[in-house]
């Protein structure tokens, strides 16, 4: 994970540190083209997930969380990423912005879109329904909830189901970020 905590190999791993080890590396984020590593070459776990490894039972369900509003949302792979990016120039994640411009970049972010978004700006966007998704995800990082005019609007862009999503994808990734500015020194 970085500076402050050791990452654990494989083989030094109990049960319950295994058990989410597996469901890191043999869940969802495993299957299919990978556009980050989840482990070093040694098998280590990578970014914010070896911090889960210190409380196996907050962290297989905050790894699931992760899951679910990667791989189970409503809300389509681009505006998914777009406001991953927001929340890692937010809380300026080197390691959520490296991997997730990888996973951006699969999935139809262009290089302007990036280079806006690195820098916390709102890069244009042709699709309403990204831009409300990322209009939302703005006003959440912004003051942590929805005016009734923003709410209205990202409920008739993408549904109250979506908007749960969002919501808990913008916790979940500040979440991250703040685990990794703990455990691995990142941050300002």
């Amino acid at each position: 994970m970085g500076a402050r905590l050791t990452g654990l190999l494989p083989c030094q791993l109990d049960e319950e540190q295994a058990e989410v080890y597996r469901a890191i590396t043999g869940g969802p984020r495993a299957a299919g083209p990978q556009a980050f590593a989840l482990t070093d070459p040694q098998g280590r776990l990578r970014g914010p997930f070896n911090a889960m490894l210190l409380s196996p039972p907050v962290g297989l369900a905050v790894q699931a969380i992760g899951a679910a509003v990667r791989y189970g949302s409503v809300l389509g792979d681009r505006a998914r990423e777009l406001a991953i990016l927001a929340v890692a120039a937010h809380w300026n994640s080197a390691f959520e912005r490296e991997a997730h411009e990888a996973v951006g970049r699969a999935a139809g972010l262009t290089e302007r879109e990036l280079a806006a978004l690195r820098t916390g700006s709102v890069p244009e966007l042709a699709d309403p329904v990204e831009r409300a998704v990322l209009r939302a995800t703005s006003a959440l990082l912004s003051h942590g909830a929805l005016s009734d005019e923003e709410y209205a609007d990202i409920v008739s862009a993408v549904g109250e189901r979506a908007l749960f999503e969002l919501t808990t994808l913008v916790g979940y990734y500040g979440t991250l970020a703040l685990q990794l500015r703990v455990f691995a020194g990142e941050g300002p």
